[in-house]
C-alpha cells in the first residue's frame, strides 16, 4: 500500500471524529494547519457570526496564523490577553472578559480515542472557557494529541506537555531543569486545574478541528 502512514492517520482521525460527534461535539477533519485556518475563515466564522472573540494560549492555534487574519476583520471585537506593555492585573482582567465572548479559540492538551478532551491549566481561563462562558468554542487539535484513554492523557500531559511548556515559557519550576514532574509547589507552577470534557453541552457548542499534522505540545 502506498502512503500507508497517511492512510493510517486518516482512518484513525476519522474514527475519533465520529466518537466526538457521538459526544455532542461538532467535529471536522482537515489535513494541515493552513487548511484549518481556511475552513475556519470560510465556513465556521460565517456560520457563527461572532461580534466578540477571545483565545487561550495554544501553539496549535498559533500555527494556523488565524489570529493575524482575525485582527484584520472590521467590526470584530478581539479581547487579547497578550497585549504588550500591560500589567499582570490588566492581563487577568482581559482573561476574565474573554470568558463572556461570542467565540473562544483554543487548543487542547489531549483527546482520547473515545472522544474526550483533557486539559491542565495554570490560570484556568482556557479550561474555564471550554467548560462555560463563551457562546461557541473552537478547539484545534493536532494528531499528536491523540491518546488511548484518560490515564494516557494525564500521563502525557504531566510527563511531556507540562514540562515542555514550562521550558518554553521559562518558568521557575523543577521540571525545567529535570524534564520530570516533581508535583512542585513553585509559585510559577503551570499545573493547577484539570478538566475532562466528556461531552459538549449544549450539543454543538464546542467544535473540534482535528488536524492531520503534528502540532503543538
Amino acid at each position: 500500500m502506498e502512503n500507508f502512514v497517511e492512510n493510517y492517520w486518516q482512518l484513525r482521525i476519522s474514527a475519533i471524529q465520529e466518537r466526538l460527534k457521538n459526544n455532542n461535539f461538532e467535529a471536522v477533519v482537515v489535513q494541515s494547519a493552513k487548511e484549518a485556518a481556511k475552513f475556519f475563515m470560510e465556513t465556521l466564522l460565517p456560520e457563527i457570526k461572532p461580534q466578540s472573540l477571545s483565545f487561550g494560549g495554544s501553539m496549535t492555534l498559533g500555527s494556523t496564523g488565524l489570529l493575524d487574519s482575525l485582527n484584520e476583520i472590521n467590526g470584530l471585537k478581539i479581547i487579547s490577553p497578550n497585549l504588550p506593555g500591560i500589567s499582570i492585573e490588566e492581563k487577568m482582567e482581559l482573561r476574565r472578559q474573554g470568558l463572556l465572548v461570542d467565540l473562544y479559540l483554543t487548543g487542547t492538551n489531549a483527546v482520547t480515542e473515545d472522544g474526550v478532551l483533557v486539559n491542565l491549566d495554570m490560570i484556568g481561563n482556557r479550561v474555564g472557557a471550554i467548560t462555560f462562558g463563551p457562546k461557541k468554542v473552537v478547539v484545534f487539535v493536532g494528531r499528536n494529541k491523540i491518546v488511548p484513554d484518560l490515564e494516557a492523557a494525564m500521563w502525557r500531559i504531566k510527563d511531556y506537555s507540562a514540562p515542555a511548556n514550562a521550558m518554553r515559557l521559562d518558568c521557575k519550576t523543577p521540571c525545567v531543569k529535570t524534564s520530570e514532574c516533581a508535583d512542585c509547589s513553585s509559585p510559577g507552577r503551570i499545573c493547577n486545574s484539570w478538566t475532562v470534557t466528556e461531552k459538549s453541552f449544549p450539543k454543538g457548542r464546542i467544535t473540534v478541528v482535528l488536524i492531520n499534522e503534528e502540532l503543538g505540545l
